[in-house]
């Protein structure tokens, strides 16, 4: 499987001093690019915590992320390493917070294949402020297994990945600021270029994953042209497709709190990461109420507003699978969330305006709980169905290869419509891990589904394709009918998800 392995005695490791607990007789070396990393071995072979980039720290705060230097003798690959700075966030990895944070993880089958494997690169969600690769529900063992080399990515958040200032982009070679995060995962993806096949894995054939701000970061890279190259295979789960601020609305929120960079770039970065939501630029508020922290058009990266490019297919030409949770939402409409009669109607006015009348028409509300549902499926169909809609209307024109899909599986014992992110269990097949949405112990049924759809995500960055023998039959997206796959109890192929809402929405 390694073009690159070999693999020394146990007697060697412990003269280099390696910590040995968990590693075998015989544990597995990879050359990489930059060195020799050691990893545990398995029925999956895992490396962790080997950097892409250089420690972005002191004097590369707030700097495009810079080569990792080479090193001599073996790294430990044993363990995670760092999460990026951030608040306390979702579930906890176990993991400190530093900016010495630019690693990542790769989980490859230890049985030998015939022919170099797909490559699969995991960018998390967590709405650009949180997020890690440590997360429980991130395990790329059970998806290698099914035949991919996988990798997740730490990437920079909040201000320390999205701060845009004067002073920064004067400094810069581009003279723009700000989307360091997104800068991270391109060199993340050129780590992937040089390396894969040390591991493994085909360089020709790599497929970048998320959910939520990660398939969101992905829709962005489709109309970047650094990216260009770097991927061949595109799936996004729940995207965001947000209309961004652009530079120079980036810089003044970057200069209205900070005059001059001496003291920000002095300042540690526990003290840092407790202001950061106060340096956003205020982008379009999404149906929370709050501006959405991240990327922004700044002329380098991102060219133009990204939903520009899909309208006008100034896109990467790449296979794509995209889809949503039945009732996204729900998430975010806590149990308690004071909801009435009276509540729905003005918070549809308050962000449609005019089509309100028609939108309560198509979704009345006779009582409070007819109104919490029509509201949750309302914000849904907002912040990530008519993205969805959007970026695979513009993918099929050009590619096609794009398939859509909604998640209708109820996860767990506790049975609720899906949500935004429970996705991601079934794809990792990490259905037991701690989870920020309550679902309770697996289900039988839910093992099924999981191995179903972690096959028909490895058969697409196999093959561009998601089907294959003894699958359902996933029809490509096209319009007018915009054929998608219902993933649920029956797995059943529909048209046109949703349109009537989401063409209100549209207009």
């Amino acid at each position: 499987m390694f073009s690159m392995i070999r693999h020394i005695a146990l007697g060697v490791t412990l003269a280099l001093g390696l910590i040995t607990s968990v590693m075998a007789a015989d544990p597995p070396i990879v050359q990489t690019d930059k060195g020799q990393v050691i990893g545990i071995p398995g029925q999956v072979t895992i490396f962790k915590v080997i950097p892409y980039a250089a420690p972005p720290t002191g004097a590369l705060r707030w700097q495009a992320p810079q080569p990792m230097p080479a090193w001599t003798g073996l790294r430990d690959a044993t363990h995670f390493g760092n999460d990026c700075m951030q608040l306390p966030w979702i579930v906890s990895s176990g993991q400190k917070t530093s900016e010495d944070c630019l690693t990542l993880n790769v989980w490859v089958p230890s049985r030998k294949a015939k022919r170099p494997l797909p490559v699969m690169v995991y960018f998390y969600g967590g709405a650009f402020l949180g997020g890690t690769a440590a997360y429980p529900n991130y395990d790329g063992a059970r998806l290698a297994a099914d035949g991919a080399v996988v990798i997740s990515v730490n990437y920079r958040l909040g201000i320390f990945g999205f701060f845009s200032h004067p002073e920064l982009s004067a400094q810069s070679p581009t003279k723009a600021s700000g989307n360091y995060g997104l800068m991270d995962q391109l060199a993340a993806l050129k780590w992937v270029k040089i390396n894969a096949a040390a591991f493994g894995g085909d360089p020709s054939r790599v497929s970048v994953f998320g959910e939520s701000a990660g398939a969101g970061s992905i829709a962005y890279l489709i109309t970047s042209p650094h990216a260009r190259g770097l991927f061949q295979r595109a799936i996004m789960e729940s995207p965001v497709l947000s209309l961004l601020p652009d530079l120079a609305q980036a810089e003044q929120a970057g200069l209205a709190r900070a005059p001059s960079l001496d003291r920000l770039r002095t300042m540690p970065a526990e003290q840092l990461v407790q202001e950061s939501g106060a340096y956003f630029a205020a982008a379009q508020p999404d149906l929370l109420g709050f501006p959405v922290p991240g990327p922004i058009v700044d002329g380098d990266v991102l060219p133009q507003q990204p939903q520009k490019a899909f309208a006008q297919t100034a896109i990467m030409n790449v296979p794509i699978l995209l889809g949503q949770a039945q009732q996204e939402g729900r998430m975010f409409m806590p149990p308690d969330a004071p909801v009435t009669l009276a509540s729905y109607e003005k918070w549809l006015s308050d962000h449609f305006g005019p089509k309100a009348p028609e939108m309560l028409t198509l979704l009345p509300a006779s009582n409070v709980e007819q109104a919490r549902l029509s509201q949750t499926i309302w914000s849904g169909d907002a912040m990530f169905g008519l993205a969805v809609r959007r970026i695979a209307r513009a993918m099929s024109a050009i590619q096609p290869n794009t398939y859509s899909y909604v998640l209708t599986h109820e996860i767990g014992r506790v049975k609720l419509p899906p949500t935004h992110s429970e996705i991601t269990a079934l794809v990792f097949g990490t259905l037991n891990t701690p989870s920020f949405t309550p679902r309770g112990p697996s289900t039988p049924d839910d093992e099924i589904v999981s191995k179903m759809i972690r096959r028909m995500w490895v058969n697409f960055a196999a093959n561009a394709d998601p089907n294959g023998a003894n699958l359902p039959h996933w029809p490509k997206f096209r319009m007018p009918d915009e054929a998608y796959i219902e993933l649920g109890q029956a797995h059943v192929a529909r048209s046109r998800l949703a349109y009537q809402r989401l063409d209100l929405i549209d207009r």
